[in-house]
C-alpha cells in the first residue's frame, strides 16, 4: 500500500500568493512631444494682422513653431523660430497664451500620424528680414484671411484647434491694449 504526504505533495499550492507591485508608469509615457510657437501680429491701418508661414511641405500655412530647446526658455525658443523661419524680431510675452494640438504626417503613410502640444506665445513683430527660409513666405492676413487659410487642408479636428489660437490671441492682444491705454 503506497502512502503519501499529503504536505509535501502539495506544498507548492501552500504557498502564499503576494500581489506583485508594479512601478506606477510615469506620465512622460503618455504625454505627447511639445513645440513651441510664436504668434506673430502687427497693429496695421486694417486691424491686427498675423503672420503665417508655409509648412515645410509648402502646402499648408502655419505658425512659426518647433522644437524647444534645452538652453532656451520656451518664450526664448518660440522667438528664435519666429527669427528663423520667418525673418521676424520683436518682444514676445514670456508666458504661453494657448496650447493647441497639431499634426504632423498622414494616415496612409508608414510614419502614420503624429501628434503634438504646441505652446503658443504673442510676439509683437517690429523687425523684418524676410530672406532667412525662403520656402516659408511669410506672409501677413488679416485675423479672418488667418482663420481661413489655417484651416485649409487639416482635418476639422486640428483646423478647429488652430483657428482657436486667432481667436484667443485677439482677445489677449485687445487685453493688452486695455492696459496699456490706461498706463496713458
Amino acid at each position: 500500500m503506497l502512502q503519501f504526504n499529503i504536505a509535501a505533495t502539495f506544498a507548492p499550492l501552500s504557498w502564499k500568493w503576494r500581489p506583485i507591485q508594479l512601478p506606477a508608469p510615469s506620465l512622460a509615457q503618455f504625454a505627447l512631444p511639445l513645440q513651441v510657437a510664436a504668434v506673430c501680429y502687427r497693429v496695421g491701418e486694417e486691424g491686427i494682422e498675423f503672420l503665417l508661414v508655409k509648412t515645410r511641405g509648402g502646402k499648408k500655412w502655419t505658425f512659426p513653431k518647433g522644437d524647444p530647446e534645452r538652453s532656451l526658455t520656451h518664450s526664448q525658443a518660440a522667438e528664435r523660430e519666429a527669427w528663423e523661419e520667418a525673418g521676424v524680431r520683436g518682444t514676445i510675452e514670456r508666458r504661453h497664451f494657448h496650447l493647441y494640438l497639431h499634426a504632423k504626417g498622414v494616415f496612409w503613410k508608414p510614419s502614420g500620424v503624429r501628434e503634438f502640444v504646441v505652446k503658443a506665445f504673442l510676439l509683437e513683430a517690429r523687425e523684418f528680414d524676410y530672406s532667412h527660409e525662403l520656402s516659408r513666405d511669410p506672409t501677413w492676413f488679416s485675423a479672418d484671411e488667418a482663420r481661413a487659410i489655417l484651416a485649409k487642408g487639416r482635418e476639422v479636428k486640428y483646423a478647429r484647434e488652430i483657428q482657436a489660437v486667432v481667436d484667443r490671441a485677439l482677445e489677449k492682444i485687445g487685453s493688452l491694449e486695455v492696459i496699456a491705454a490706461r498706463k496713458v
